[in-house]
This record gives C-alpha cells, structure tokens and sequence, in this order.
C-alpha cells in the first residue's frame, strides 16, 4: 500500500532562484498547492516583496537571501530546518554564446558553480531533512541544452548536462530512501530576463532569440510542470520531463514566421 502523502500545509518547499522567472512562479504555484513556500535567491528585495504577496493571498511564505555557490552560506541555511518536503534546484542561468574557441572562461566557469555546484551544495546540505520528512522530493531544473548540444551554447550545454547527470546519479544512489529525484527540462521559455542576461543586457540579441516564435513556453507554463510532478502520489516519480514549446522541435530545430 502506498504511503499517505502528508498534507502540504505541514511541509516546507525550499525554491532556489525565487527571485524571477521559473522560479518565481514555481513558488507561487506551490504556495497556491499549499506548500510552505521558503523563497531562495541573491537579490533581497525580490524575494521578499513576493514574500509578502504570497503572504497577502493567505499563503504562507517566507524570503531568504541566498547565494547558492556560498558553501558555508547554504550549511548555515540548512540549519534552519528539521525537515524539507521539497527542494526546487532552479537558480542557474545562461552567460554567452559564443563558440568554444573564443568562449569567456570566467563565464563557463559562473555557469558551471551557478548550474551545478550550487545544485549540489543545496542538495547535498539539504538531503538529510528531506530524508527526515519521510516522503522528500528533489527538483532539478535543468533544460534541453543538457541532453542536445547547439553551436554557441557549449558553456551552458555543458552545465545543464553537468545538471542533468547530477540528477540522474543521484537518483540511483538514493533510491529505496523517501526521496524522490525529478528532473525537469525546459526548452525555448520566454522570461524577462533569460536571454537579457546571456547576451550581457543587449536587448536586440535578447529578442532575436524569440523573435517569429508566436508561443514559446512562459514562466507560468514550466512552474505548471513542475507544481504537477511534486503533487503526484509518492510513489511515482516523474524521472524526466522535457517540455518544448509547439514550435520547438529541436534545440535547433524552430518554426518562426516571417
């Protein structure tokens, strides 16, 4: 018989990268489930207003600044709890896209401590009180970049796939614990601020990204996904979801109307 999913009004969900995009509306979308929603990100005055909205709506939120890559910042966080229901790695990011020849080492290597070792370090400080809760559930957010590759993306590619493998080897060393490890995929979202980021604040290459794709994937639509493979019974995991846009193929493969 399957165990009794216990009920989300008593269980915390730790959401990394709360601050924007996926990860903020993931948080909205658990708080909305009835998740103790606990708000991760660098920049404090986002997490905090959207601590305070979720709050308003009667939803119980709580903002903590966080750097993910910070080691003894994460321990130190960790401590604050006894268990944690869910862990949503989705703090990374994109930096460049340049090909490998001329690619900014310093970039691959923030994408790689950002995409990767910051999904380790929260995984790893906060396994134990997802162990603890009897029934834990850990996200990884990786992308489509972390199971194609495509020319100019190499850095990125190579930190979703570092995501990717992160998740997949950890799901075989945990399994028989209470813990269940999803990976979901997105491939072409349209945030405010993804592709602004990567191409350095240069919003005429930001919008060439999207530009002719009347529907790429939005925010609200991976939090969807995401919402929808914590809440299923504990005993089904949802191992890998990709979710693409209708017009995306392919990481390279993309219908755009004239």
């Amino acid at each position: 018989m399957a165990t009794a999913v216990p009920p989300a009004a008593s269980r915390i969900a730790v959401v990394t990268g709360a601050s924007s995009g996926i990860g903020a509306a993931t948080a909205r979308r658990l708080a909305e489930a009835g998740y103790r929603v606990v708000l991760t990100a660098r920049r404090k005055d986002r997490i905090e207003a959207l601590a305070e909205e979720l709050t308003a709506a009667g939803h119980k939120a709580t903002a903590y600044p966080l750097d993910v890559t910070d080691r003894a910042a994460v321990d130190e966080f960790a401590t604050a709890f006894k268990t944690v229901g869910v862990l949503v790695n989705n703090a990374g990011g994109a930096l460049g896209a340049d090909p490998v020849a001329t690619g900014d080492p310093d970039q691959w290597r923030t994408m790689y401590e950002t995409n990767v070792l910051g999904t380790l370090n929260l995984t790893q400080a906060l396994l134990p009180k997802l162990d603890a809760s009897g029934d834990g559930t850990v996200v990884v957010v990786s992308s489509t970049a972390g199971h194609a590759t495509y020319e100019g993306g190499a850095g990125y590619v190579a930190a979703k796939h570092g995501a990717h493998v992160l998740a997949e080897t950890l799901r075989l060393e945990i399994v028989g614990r209470p813990v269940r490890v999803i990976e979901i995929a997105p491939g072409m979202v349209k945030t405010d601020e993804f592709a602004l980021t990567r191409f350095g604040g240069d919003t005429e290459k930001a919008a060439q990204v999207y530009q002719g794709v009347a529907e790429p994937l939005t925010a609200d639509d991976v939090a969807d996904t995401i919402a929808w493979a914590v809440t299923r019974p504990p005993h089904v995991n949802i191992d890998l979801l990709v979710v693409r846009p209708r017009a995306q193929a392919s990481n390279t493969k993309v219908h755009r109307e004239p």
